[in-house]
């Protein structure tokens, strides 16, 4: 049974999706309120005065955590970008998946095609067969 060459529709139809770039990134974004810790502000002591909301964005670049602040209007379009980046990472295992079973599939074909020679008598010999022993006199 000859395997298939070409990839599956599916396949041909994540790649145009991934191939389109677009605003993404990596990280996660959080929203604090937080103290400020001046004698007599009323954020010591109510949670509901704190100030804020102040917005995080955190990843990890090689091994070491990076965090910056952005302002609410900035929040929004990286709170996009970050959703963005993780549909393309689900994208991408899909297409990993995909391609997997395709290559599954190619592999399971070729050892049915040797099961199917090795039924019709194999292969030819790979080397010449050898002389008889040589006579001792």
């Amino acid at each position: 049974m000859p395997t298939s060459t070409t990839p599956s529709p599916a396949a041909v139809q994540l790649a145009a999706r991934l191939a389109q770039p677009k605003p993404m990134r990596r990280g996660c974004l959080s929203e604090r309120f937080v103290k400020c810790g001046k004698p007599g502000c009323p954020c010591a002591t109510d949670s509901k005065a704190r100030h804020g909301p102040y917005f995080s964005l955190t990843r990890a670049v090689n091994g070491r955590t990076h965090s910056r602040f952005v302002d609410q209007r900035q929040a929004e379009a990286v709170r996009r970008q970050i959703e963005a980046g993780r549909e393309f990472r689900r994208q991408v295992g899909a297409y990993w998946k995909i391609c997997e079973q395709w290559a599954d599939e190619e592999v399971e074909g070729a050892a049915t095609q040797t099961a199917e020679a090795v039924k019709k008598g194999g292969s030819k010999r790979a080397s010449k067969p050898r002389s008889g022993k040589r006579s001792s006199a």
